[in-house]
């Protein structure tokens, strides 16, 4: 029993080894199948970057972010901010994070400024992040219309500012930095969809080429049969149309029997 264990493993060793051997690529050669279908894949370049400038432009609808910024900080005495307010301040940074975007805040913002969104949706559009090593947080609201960006951030902003001391029973966040209404859409990136759109074409056009390469199974050379076979072609027969050479020789052999019949014909009459 285990002699014949050990004959099936060698067996399916021996069976990885001649996949592995059949998976070999020449690379010098894909390489050069890849220069003689250089054109194809330059035209693959330029019309993966055109066609996803197309796309981004016309189809992709351009979005706007507008940045509200709160300091989460406040003085225990009317003076001066000492070390245990900072040191307040950090802590409640990542539970103001949460706390700003609960339905209380954001149903009273719907009600506000008379949106037709959900909760689950302007959710959606609205992403809270602390500054890093800071106590400032940035209200970021992304919408495709610029004024409503910036309506919604300084609502939430200023929502934040009244209830987050009901909620919390804590000193409030002060408005830093109010939004203001954003120039220019912060997505698409139409450079960077270009390029994605390029080099996405230009991969699936040498991915197709690399398995026609890998599957061709022609012989164009005494380095394909070496390669393929591992043994070397004692000669090569030059590309050619054999009746044509056939016609030539015919041809040629013609006019020399001609020749030496006019020169016998040439003698013959000398000597009579």
């Amino acid at each position: 029993m285990e002699k014949k264990q050990m004959e099936q493993k060698q067996i399916k060793v021996l069976k990885v080894d001649d996949d592995q051997e059949e998976m070999e690529i020449d690379l010098f050669g894909l390489l050069n199948y890849f220069r003689s279908k250089l054109i194809i894949i330059i035209a693959a370049f330029v019309l993966g970057s055109v066609l996803a400038g197309a796309y981004t432009y016309f189809l992709v609808e351009p979005l706007y972010t507008a940045k509200a910024k709160i300091y989460v900080v406040s003085a225990s005495t009317d003076t001066m901010v000492n070390l245990t307010d900072l040191n307040l301040g950090t802590g409640l940074s990542a539970d103001y994070e949460q706390v700003i975007t609960i339905r209380p805040i954001f149903n009273q913002v719907i009600k506000d400024l008379d949106l037709d969104y959900t909760y689950e949706e302007l959710v959606k559009m609205v992403e809270i992040a602390v500054v890093k090593n800071t106590r400032i947080m940035t209200i970021s609201v992304t919408s495709n219309d610029p004024n409503e960006a910036e309506q919604i951030a300084n609502d939430i902003a200023k929502q934040a500012e009244i209830q987050i001391p009901k909620l919390m029973d804590t000193p409030k966040p002060h408005i830093i930095e109010p939004a203001i209404v954003p120039m220019f859409k912060s997505s698409p990136s139409y450079s960077k969809n270009i390029m994605i759109g390029a080099l996405g074409a230009t991969v699936l056009v040498l991915g197709i080429f690399t398995v026609i390469f890998v599957l061709q199974d022609t012989v164009n050379s005494a380095d394909d049969i070496e390669r393929m076979f591992g043994i070397l072609p004692l000669a090569v027969i030059p590309e050619g149309n054999i009746g044509i050479l056939a016609e030539g020789n015919e041809s040629t052999s013609g006019k020399k029997i001609k020749n030496i019949k006019d020169e016998k014909r040439g003698k013959e009459a000398k000597c009579s």
